[in-house]
């Protein structure tokens, strides 16, 4: 185990006041270290950091739904829509949008950095929440949970100071457990008509039609207006339908 104020510790006190100044340095280090539970010195960049990371929370939630976007396979339109709509809600103006969207970037290989600012969020526990229901959120922006997703809401919140049992409450709420509703052939007319186009509808027209519908039920609109969770939970299974309707009109159709 490595323990960098202990280390820190002890070479200042050599410096300083020889071998007895650094037994001393270094045990008052390891007191810090045990208390901290600071285990490298990437974790005490974060702590010593926290100033930066509260002024950076956009920067960190955007990676992390980059991440979350990227980790079951390919980035869809309605991870690009979730990611939309937090911008908005979140009220970002230009730049702050092309910032959101570099972070958004960025995220989509991140893993590694994330840990530190999550670790230093422990201290702000409103806003560790804040950054796992929009997880949440965005876990179940296409309909479904997949297992990479999960594992990785899990392992964050972990790093934020989050036990497992809350971590379970907390996917009860946002009912992860849901399969996303089968749309069999037969339906294939139901899916239009939910969608609200032709069977011999281009498919640019689809999209177009599936990304305004998506923005309109999305429960991502609901959730920055304080709407209360049976809205919410409606608001899901619309978009969860949505969803469904459009990957079988686009496997139908042929396109992407």
């Amino acid at each position: 185990m490595f323990w960098p104020v202990t280390l820190l510790g002890a070479v200042a006190g050599l410096m300083l006041a020889s071998i007895p100044g650094a037994l001393l340095g270094g045990l008052l280090g390891q007191m810090l270290d045990r208390r901290l539970r600071l285990q490298s010195l990437e974790q005490l960049r974060g702590l010593l950091g926290l100033r930066r990371a509260q002024m950076d929370d956009e920067d960190l939630l955007f990676m992390l739904l980059g991440r979350l976007a990227k980790s079951a396979g390919r980035v869809l339109d309605s991870h690009i829509q979730m990611a939309t709509g937090e911008m908005q809600r979140l009220g970002l103006d230009e730049s702050a949008r092309r910032r959101a969207m570099q972070a958004f970037a960025r995220g989509k290989q991140a893993e590694k950095e994330l840990r530190a600012p999550l670790r230093a969020l422990q201290a702000r526990p409103e806003r560790a929440e804040v950054l796992l229901r929009t997880c949440w959120r965005m876990a179940l922006a296409d309909g479904r949970v997949a297992a990479q997703e999960r594992q990785l809401i899990e392992q964050w919140g972990l790093w934020l100071g989050w036990k497992r049992a809350a971590l379970d409450a907390l996917a009860e709420e946002y009912q992860l457990r849901r399969p996303l509703p089968e749309v069999k052939g037969g339906d294939y007319q139901a899916a239009l008509r939910l969608l609200g186009v032709q069977a011999d509808s281009e498919p640019a027209l689809i999209k177009q039609t599936y990304r305004r519908l998506l923005s309109r039920h999305h429960p991502d609109k609901l959730a920055g207006a304080g709407a209360d969770a049976a809205q919410l939970r409606a608001a899901t299974d619309k978009t969860r339908e949505l969803h469904a309707a459009y990957e079988l009109v686009r496997q139908r159709h042929g396109f992407r």
